[in-house]
């Protein structure tokens, strides 16, 4: 009877510790086929041929990460395990079991042995990543134990609470009952609601393709090699990752398209590897969202451009696995690989979510792309996309999160927040030239939320957008005119009441300013530098709303947020086809609070590269080496990689 007491005392001990690892709960215990069933996975290991992996043949695989910081705690992400490849199990496709689990051996052998893990957080003690230690009388201020499993493919997620307000600390991980450590990294918590707080800075990244360019691994460095401070949270607006196949010197894993688990988790795993990308998910929060391609192609509510709800697809593009089951496999794998928070267990597919930063600013992060979008432009449908854009009904992310946004909105307003930032995957501005498959393509959309700014007389206003593989930057406005030769003349597509005059050389009749980053990585233009500028030009000349665009680069931009102003400094890398720490600023922009336009003279009256309205370009290859922090004259022939 002792015995049996003992067990299962140790039993309920071990549950609890299970269910501090936050992938267990995520995306969702509320679902199924989405939570795990943690009593099924603690019996799994009460079994007496479990042997317990040794220290030794354990490793953290692929480095460490934090993401979504608040004022009182931060997420904490690793990965240990007894190799590089990830768990391979699809029972989620091809099984009916009421939660996740691997006890059907026919799917594949649940590994019975949990791996446990210790965390520790202390106040940082350096700001450079080489002089980071852990000091024996450093004070910890948070700490606790994880433990993980086959089940959520050895990922660890904790939350570390307890925390003060926009204060840095230093984190790691060790092997429960050995020196085994991971690396040491660094964090910081956001101010809190009512503080009073100067500045906060904010790297924005999006599109970064592994396979077609090194940018993935240098250009989302650049921050940390560049230490501009210590204020930054990278912000990554979605295509984290590709579900694309293709060879060349840095072919995707697996090499097809992305279906199952197994796919995905493969793939997030070979991203992660890129020591670059180890640096910066170990240097500063993150805060993610995803967009189409973490999923697939042109996602949409039902189906993305090759996989669609109809029987001929499943069985040809979707090679037997459905839409829902696809997103379901890429949403799990992307919780347990992101450091994110899962902020609503009853909705497994939210993403949207919102941050105060003191009384700065809120930044607001939305999902524009996978939670209840409508049908979008999927290449074979573009007609009938262009008859049904101004349909009331259609809804770039469904009615729950419109309420949410709109009510998020006003409430920023109302607590006394300086300024909006808005994040999101596609553009809003309408000076794309990117065709129905942005805001354009949900014309009722875009104006409830035009029009819940100017019922409820918000401003100060930014709007942040990935997506387009194009640098540009903009004022939004109701009456933005979109490119004629990208999407078919549509000219006059935005109708609504309670248009007002815009001046595009003024500013006036502007409701805010967009930034819209290029790529770090993706296809962009490969042909010669003068082209690229000649087409900037033509495209701010043709489009009044457009103010900056550069489409030659890839890159990032760092937001610099202050009460006075916002300011976006844009910087590029002169090559991705080799791995360099090279960048060349391109342009700095300025929003001053209270007048929603962006500051004339554009740029201060001048670029680096593409074309502002009303400046000049003044291009050098007057280039900052990030690590040697010298600035050369340099040129490279190529800018993507041979394919």
């Amino acid at each position: 009877m002792k015995a049996v007491i003992l067990s299962a005392l140790a039993a309920a001990s071990a549950a609890v510790e299970l269910s501090t690892n936050l992938n267990y709960h995520s995306p969702s215990t509320r679902h199924s086929n989405l939570g795990i069933d943690l009593p099924t996975v603690q019996r799994r290991t009460l079994k007496r041929d479990s042997v317990p992996y040794s220290p030794e043949d354990l490793n953290f695989t692929h480095g460490i990460a934090s993401g979504d910081p608040y004022p009182t705690s931060v997420i904490l992400w690793t990965r240990v395990a007894p190799s590089l490849a990830s768990d391979l199990g699809n029972i989620t496709v091809k099984g009916n079991v009421p939660l996740y689990s691997h006890e059907t051996e026919r799917y594949i052998k649940a590994d019975p042995n949990p791996i446990c893990v210790d965390w520790a957080v202390w106040p940082a003690t350096s700001s450079n990543t080489t002089k980071w230690k852990r000091q024996v009388n450093e004070t910890v201020v948070a700490s606790g134990r994880a433990y993980t499993t086959s089940d959520i493919d050895y990922t660890i997620k904790v939350e570390a609470e307890g925390l003060s307000p926009f204060t840095e600390y230093n984190y790691q991980f060790t092997i429960c009952g050995s020196d085994k450590k991971s690396g040491i990294g660094k964090t910081k918590t956001t101010p809190d609601k009512n503080d009073d707080v100067s500045e906060v800075k904010l790297a924005v990244f999006s599109c970064s393709n592994f396979r077609l360019d090194y940018v993935v691994s240098i250009g989302v460095a650049f921050e940390a090699k560049r230490n501009i401070g210590t204020d930054e949270c990278q912000i990554h607006l979605g295509d984290y990752l590709y579900e694309s196949a293709g060879g060349g010197e840095r072919a995707h894993d697996p090499p097809r398209v992305t279906f199952t688990l197994g796919d995905y988790r493969t793939r997030h795993g070979q991203y992660r590897t890129d020591l670059d990308l180890q640096l910066l998910a170990a240097s500063h929060p993150w805060i993610p969202t995803w967009d189409d391609h973490e999923v697939a192609n042109n996602g949409y509510r039902d189906g993305f451009s090759a996989l669609n709800n109809t029987e001929a697809s499943f069985r040809q593009g979707g090679r037997m696995v459905s839409v829902d089951q696809r997103k379901m496999n890429a949403v799990r794998a992307y919780f347990e690989w992101m450091p994110i928070r899962q902020v609503d267990l009853d909705d497994n597919l939210r993403i949207w979510r919102s941050f105060e930063l003191g009384s700065l600013a809120d930044l607001i992060i939305l999902d524009t792309r996978n939670y209840d979008r409508s049908i979008t432009s999927l290449g074979w449908n573009d007609a009938y996309i262009e008859l049904i854009r101004d349909e009331a009904s259609r809804s770039l992310m469904g009615g729950r999160q419109e309420n949410w946004f709109y009510r998020t909105l006003k409430e920023s307003k109302n607590r006394g927040a300086k300024w909006r930032i808005i994040g999101s995957q596609v553009i809003f501005s309408g000076a794309d030239g990117a065709g129905t498959d942005t805001w354009g393509g949900y014309t009722a959309n875009r104006n409830r939320t035009l029009q819940a700014l100017i019922d409820n007389s918000i401003d100060n206003n930014v709007f942040l957008a990935g997506d387009s593989h194009r640098n540009w930057v903009s004022p939004f406005h109701p009456t933005a005119p979109y490119d004629p030769v990208l999407i078919f003349d549509q000219v006059a597509d935005v109708t609504w009441l309670g248009q007002s005059d815009y001046n595009p050389t003024t500013g006036s009749g502007s409701l805010g300013v967009e930034f819209a980053g290029t790529a770090v990585s993706s296809s962009g233009r490969a042909g010669p530098i003068s082209a690229a500028n000649t087409y900037a030009r033509n495209r701010v000349r043709d489009t009044d709303v457009l103010q900056w665009h550069e489409g030659y680069y890839r890159g990032y931009f760092v937001l610099s947020v202050q009460k006075d102003k916002v300011t976006a400094g844009f910087f590029g890398s002169p090559t991705v086809a080799t791995r360099n720490p090279w960048e060349l600023p391109l342009a700095n922009l300025t929003v001053l609070a209270g007048e929603n336009k962006l500051s004339r003279p554009v740029a201060g009256g001048k670029v680096e590269a593409g074309f502002a309205k009303g400046g000049t370009t003044t291009g050098t290859n007057l280039t900052l080496n990030t690590e040697t922090k010298k600035w050369e004259v340099i040129g490279f022939d190529d800018m993507f990689i041979s394919r």
